[in-house]
């Protein structure tokens, strides 16, 4: 028997009768299909809509929060910020190349939808470890198509971070992170206005590329030979999308445009009733007029396509003539679609008839809205039971070496060299730092941001893990100079429908939500990416942030990791521990165990110290956050970046590798007076020489170090 259609496009039995209900009708097959990609877990968020209320944006400095394409935040002076995150996973798994790269086109198209210029990206990414030849197929591939359409559409690519883990083999975690700039007359939104207004397809021709892509790949789990649904992942050209960046910003300066919204996943279906829906309106869409590159698609095909660098624009009809010029003067093309009409109806035809016809505001509005089962998982107390057992000494120079011969914790220079980061000449700290940092030209302001994630620690605990990823975002961009202004968070979960998953995931955004609060930065935007399992089993839970500073006036000089010299002191800054080892790379790496339970931040440290690195920026030439590896991988780091040894005596060797949170090192000349009242300071040593020093414990020789360092993600991936 042949299974219906609502199911063959993976929807339920319910859903089917929801949608009779609205009708009050059976739907037919393009109507059907508009509300299969419009009701699926990737553009309906049907599994987590109602949590996401949890997250505050309400702060002055905010001009559109979650609900647009990107948020938008006031940096002053007239100048306002776009950010915006977005995942592309299992697209990337079926086709590393193409999913990576579309992923970025698609998260550009959000930035320059709302009026703003895009002038940065980040990549935050998960694979499973190189040893597996497939693994360093997807790795490959997806940082190739990261590079080959960021640097052809002329975006930098400034940062990033990677994980390696079992867990992400068959689903490699693809997300991406950008930033654009723009003046507040810019600024447009989605919602269509005024009837009789003229609705035009700019951009690429429609195929049948992408036709369930995003939207259906990203709504179920992978089994075995999923990996051959290659013609559901969109294909991209950078080049024109960089055409459309251009016609599209040239719009917006000419006042042409009263709305914009992107067509990615769902397409026209998308682009069309998001934008009625958000103006009150309807709209007539005539598909026959859409320009396609594909003879004889159906109107289910057209209405489904993901074919990328396409953007719908609502145009006055007095200034259709010169949007077209507009178009064309940089070779864009484009078709006259539809009308707004003040019905509520988007109401589309084909061939002279119509063939489908519903509320526009119920392909959005009236989404299915779950509240799945939620239990913690069964093995979750023995898990935090399970604490790594510390042996009596170790030999501390191995054990630093192993860690730095880790691909995740190594040198990503081999990422980040692929990317060009110095387009428009903006960049002012780089990739191989804390946090990037931008200057506004023509300003004395400037833009930071860091993305960040720890899945393991999230996996042992997501609440906690969720927390300190926040103040650790919040740190890495207080060390450039900036306050943490604004925060998107891309939540990477399993299958919604085991309640173990729901758990880690609920917990995951009360974590965030309660770090954001005591930072009183706005949640300003995010991506929920759920069915990331594979053979039925999940990835440990992945939530990333990225955190937006800003600073007005930026520091002249801001530390970077290569500017220690020989003579500096070595400080560090933050609380002193030794205990925390669960989900530490110690305790991964050199012991080989994942149990425990992390440390709970500390919400008044936490907040004294990003404020103290914030003020130390203008001051002191390096500072550098303790994370991963600890204190003695930071120390490292900074030797190799500056290529000068240091000398430091520690009793004990443990407070050398735990990851206690909110701790940074600053290494500054003798005269400057690091002291603050509420935040503990420690003098550590000295720079200086060709080792690196730990007196009793030993020496380890600084080449050698950078050696296995640099080489550590280079030798496994060559």
């Amino acid at each position: 028997m042949t299974e219906a259609l609502h199911r063959q496009l993976g929807m339920t039995d319910d859903e089917y009768g929801a949608v009779v209900e609205i009708l009050g009708r059976s739907p037919n097959e393009p109507e059907l299909a508009m509300y299969s990609v419009m009701w699926s877990e990737h553009c309906s968020y049907k599994s987590s809509r109602a949590h996401l209320g949890r997250f505050g944006h309400d702060q002055p400095w905010v001009v559109f929060g979650p609900g647009e394409n990107a948020g938008v935040v006031d940096l002053g002076d007239g100048w306002l910020a776009a950010l915006r995150i977005e995942s592309h996973n299992h697209p990337s798994f079926v086709e590393p190349h193409q999913g990576a790269a579309t992923g970025v086109g698609g998260i550009l198209r959000d930035i320059f939808t709302m009026g703003a210029r895009p002038i940065a990206l980040w990549d935050p990414l998960r694979f499973g470890p190189l040893a597996d030849p497939q693994n360093r197929y997807l790795f490959q591939g997806v940082v190739g198509g990261i590079a080959g359409y960021g640097n052809a559409v002329g975006v930098p690519t400034l940062g990033g971070e990677v994980e390696f883990a079992d867990r992400f083999s068959k689903n490699p975690l693809v997300n991406v992170m950008a930033l654009g700039l723009m003046r507040e007359e810019q600024l447009v939104t989605k919602a269509a206005a005024g009837e009789g207004n003229v609705a035009i397809l700019l951009g690429a021709s429609t195929g049948r590329d992408g036709i369930g892509g995003a939207s259906i790949l990203a709504s179920a789990s992978f089994e075995e030979g999923d990996e051959e649904k290659r013609p559901s992942v969109q294909v991209g050209d950078p080049f024109e999308e960089k055409k459309l960046i251009e016609a599209c910003l040239d719009l917006y300066e000419r006042g042409l445009v009263v709305a914009i919204q992107d067509l990615g996943a769902a397409g026209i279906s998308c682009a069309t009733s998001e934008s009625a829906a958000a103006g009150g309106m309807g709209m007539d869409v005539d598909l026959d007029a859409v320009h396609v590159r594909e003879l004889a698609m159906t109107p289910g095909e057209i209405l489904m396509s993901e074919s990328q660098e396409r953007m719908l624009a609502i145009v006055e009809p007095g200034d259709v003539d010169e949007a077209l010029r507009v178009a064309g003067k940089w070779e864009v093309q484009v078709s006259v679609i539809g009308t707004v009409t003040a019905s509520d109806q988007l109401r589309v035809t084909h061939g002279g008839r119509v063939v489908a016809d519903i509320p526009a505001a119920s392909l959005s509005e009236n989404a299915p809205l779950y509240r799945r089962p939620v239990a913690r998982p069964a093995h979750q107390e023995s898990l935090w039971g399970d604490r790594p057992s510390l042996p009596g000494e170790i030999d501390l120079a191995s054990a630093l070496l192993r860690l730095l011969d880790d691909p995740a914790l190594g040198d990503r220079s081999w990422i980040y060299e692929q990317y060009d980061h110095m387009l428009f000449l903006n960049t002012i700290v780089g990739p191989g730092h804390n946090g990037s940092l931008l200057r506004i030209k023509g300003t004395e302001k400037g833009l930071a941001v860091s993305t960040d994630g720890d899945s393991l620690r999230c996996y042992l605990d997501p609440r906690r893990g969720a927390e300190r990823i926040v103040y650790e975002s919040a740190l890495n961009v207080a060390v450039t100079g900036s306050r943490p202004y604004a925060l998107v968070d891309n939540l990477n979960f399993g299958n919604p429908e085991k309640p173990a998953v729901m758990w880690q995931f609920l917990e995951t955004v009360e974590g965030i939500a309660t770090a954001c609060e005591e930072l009183d930065v706005p949640v300003v935007g995010g991506n929920v990416s759920f069915y990331n399992e594979t053979d039925g089993v999940d990835i440990y839970p992945a939530p990333v942030v990225g955190m937006l500073g800003f600073c007005d006036p930026m520091p002249t000089e801001p530390p970077r990791l290569d500017r220690g010299l020989a003579g500096m002191a070595i400080w560090l800054i933050g609380p002193e521990s030794g205990e925390d080892f669960a989900a530490s790379a110690f305790s991964r790496i050199v012991l080989d165990h994942i149990g425990g339970r992390p440390q709970a931040p500390d919400t008044d440290t936490a907040r004294a110290v990003i404020s103290h690195a914030s003020r130390l920026a203008f001051e002191v030439p390096v500072l550098h956050d303790v994370g991963a590896g600890g204190l003695a991988v930071a120390l490292a780091e900074i030797c190799m970046k500056s290529d000068v040894g240091a000398s430091v005596d520690m009793d004990e060797w443990q407070p050398l590798f735990d990851e206690t949170p909110h701790r940074f090192i600053a290494v500054a000349p003798d005269e400057v007076d690091l002291a603050i009242d509420d935040v503990p300071v420690r003098r550590l040593g000295t720079l200086g020489g060709g080792t690196m020093n730990f007196g009793a414990r030993g020496d380890l020789d600084l080449g050698e170090a950078h050696h296995i360092w640099y080489h550590a993600l280079r030798r496994r991936v060559s």
